[in-house]
């Protein structure tokens, strides 16, 4: 039934159909193994369950010829059971092998989706929100792992089915009193084509509603603190009822178009049962059929109903497949902006030597960088200051290739960044952002995020140096204590202390601190410095701060402002200069005096 109801739609639902299995065809040949077997056993299983109508057919005729003996009626009643024992074997079979493999889609598609982030610049999580991301790695891979998984099973069950059943029914038993029963099909075509488009719209509507609902919500409980502090519980929540209400209006549009499916296949399958008995009557009255073949025509006729409640069912998920697998498929095809084409993969000394001639983070947007050298040795330590938005941490991105442009020479051991596979360039770096991230996970599984193998003695020498072994002392269970989500649970300068213990532990030759000092007394910044000065003795060291106190013993140190070097040198040449870093200087060392004096 299957198939001549497909032959009957029109082109569009055709062409979606195809166009999602298409674009999967590079998954069916990597688990084409597992769909072998499965179509065999489902083509079992197809063959198996024509036999009970049959032998039923013949039983009914036996009786009303009276020839039926005992011996015949417990071979026919065998002949079902040993059908039945191999029907459930091979079922087990094709689910085992068919879910199995859609299964394993849904397991690749998440993790190819989690590598594509991660090779993902700034930029891109910037226009993407993220509950948008979250709803295409879990509602949309689910919907294809349906289409990989149900929905074959439909077409193939279902095909399968419909073939045989209607094989047997137009040359065994009546041709006629087939075509009769048949009559609803094209009505239901034309129905299944009228749903399929509305329920693609719908679909792809309610998915992107739904991401909204994510991102609001994400975006919610990472600033609920910041949502009680200025009172706006009852804002936030009109807000979240807003998006809520519409994305229940696009699910239950779904819901609308989905629950048209069912009723309209009942419908042809009662019609069809009407006439198939009406018409057999008449058959059998002209003597033109016996009671026995009208008896197996009716079971046949009931195997048709799932033949045509799966032509819905997969053009359902057929359509909710393809509209997942396009908002999947553009995620995808979202090429980094910081290619991954490097392929030096050895250790590198920790000298840096930056030119930038002109770096923007837009041509339309004016430089950022403009006409700056940078020449580090390694084992030096280098202050990077100015005024907020001078370029700072910029320039420590285009490091890291967290950033990159035609204007800006970036190299570190002699040899390009670009040269570098991003692994490898990482590798050489520890970087401690101005916003520190902690996992839900304990401080010591934090520390240790680089080094999950470090032993307990190595995270917690990493921890003195950071100045925070002693807070995690505090804590009641120590390095065992669980991190909130986010570092709630710690301080701004406790989260900061962490973050620095965990880069120290990497033991990398170049590390970078872009103002990781921010959220810490003067007394502890001096502490971590002085040990950080000695641990890392032969090893480069960058340091972004607002503090001038926390560079005073760098071996150089850039001033920027508006994208240019505007003072170089050590904190004693530069206090000679008497320019932008003497007079901060001087203002910051007043304020701690007024400080102290309160």
């Amino acid at each position: 039934m299957h198939l001549p109801i497909l032959a009957r739609l029109p082109n569009p639902v055709i062409e979606v159909t195809v166009s999602v299995f298409w674009k999967l065809r590079w998954f069916f040949k990597v688990e084409w193994r597992r769909y072998c077997i499965a179509v065999s056993a489902l083509v079992i299983v197809g063959f198996a369950v024509l036999i009970p109508p049959w032998i039923t057919g013949r039983v009914v005729d036996g009786i009303a010829a009276e020839t039926l003996t005992l011996d015949q009626l417990w071979l026919n009643v065998g002949i079902v059971l040993g059908v039945a024992v191999v029907s459930y074997v091979m079922r087990v079979v094709w689910r085992v092998s068919l879910f199995g493999a859609s299964y394993a889609l849904s397991n690749r598609l998440r993790r190819d989706i989690y590598r594509h982030l991660t090779r993902q610049s700034s930029s891109f999580f910037q226009k993407h929100n993220t509950g948008d991301l979250m709803a295409r790695a879990t509602n949309d891979i689910q919907a294809v792992e349906m289409t990989a998984g149900e929905a074959v099973l439909a077409l193939f069950d279902g095909a399968l089915t419909g073939i045989l059943v209607l094989t047997v029914m137009t040359t065994q038993i009546s041709w006629q009193l087939t075509l009769i029963a048949l009559v609803p099909w094209p009505i239901v075509g034309f129905f299944m084509w009228r749903f399929g488009q509305e329920l693609h719209a719908s679909f792809r509507l309610a998915q992107a509603r739904f991401s909204d609902l994510n991102d609001k919500v994400q975006e919610s409980i990472s600033g609920i603190r910041l949502i009680r502090a200025f009172g706006r519980e009852n804002v936030e929540d009109a807000q979240f009822n807003a998006i809520a209400r519409e994305a229940n209006a696009a699910n239950l549009a779904v819901a609308r178009t989905d629950s048209k499916y069912d009723p309209a296949i009942s419908l042809a399958v009662g019609m069809s049962f009407f006439l198939s008995v009406a018409g057999g009557a008449w058959f059998i009255v002209n003597d033109q059929l016996t009671l026995g073949q009208l008896t197996s025509f009716t079971l046949y006729l009931g195997f048709m109903i799932w033949p045509m409640f799966a032509v819905g069912w997969m053009l359902n998920l057929v359509e909710r497949g393809q509209a997942a697998y396009e908002r999947i498929d553009e995620l995808m095809h979202t090429e980094p902006d910081i290619k991954d084409n490097g392929t030096f993969t050895g250790d590198a000394d920790a000298a840096i030597d930056m030119t930038i001639r002109a770096f923007q983070h837009s041509p339309e947007q004016a430089p950022v960088l403009q006409d700056l050298s940078l020449s580090v040795q390694a084992g030096e330590l280098i202050g990077i200051v100015g005024p907020t938005g001078a370029g700072k941490s910029t320039l420590l991105d285009l490091l890291a290739r967290l950033q990159e442009g035609e204007g800006a020479d970036v190299r570190l051991g002699g040899r390009p960044v670009a040269e570098f596979t991003l692994d490898n360039l990482r590798r050489h770096l520890s970087v401690v952002p101005q916003t520190p991230f902690l996992f839900t996970a304990t401080v010591a599984e934090n520390i240790a995020l680089g080094q999950p193998d470090a032993s307990r003695d190595a995270i917690e020498a990493a921890a003195r140096i950071a100045q925070i072994h002693e807070d995690v002392l505090r804590f009641s269970d120590g390095y065992e204590t669980l991190v909130g989500e986010r570092g709630v649970t710690l301080s701004g300068g406790q989260k900061q202390r962490v973050a620095i213990a965990r880069a120290l532990l990497t033991d990398a030759p170049v590390l970078v601190l872009d103002d990781a000092l921010s959220a810490v007394d003067v007394r502890t910044e001096q502490g971590i410095l002085s040990h950080l000065k000695a641990a890392r003795a032969g090893r480069t060291t960058l340091i972004s701060c607002h503090r001038l106190t926390a560079i005073e013993e760098a071996d150089q140190i850039l001033v920027l402002d508006q994208g240019r070097c505007i003072e170089r040198g050590t904190h004693q040449q530069l206090l000679a200069q008497g320019g932008w870093y003497q007079r901060t200087f001087a203002y910051q060392q007043l304020e701690q005096v007024v400080e102290a004096g309160q």
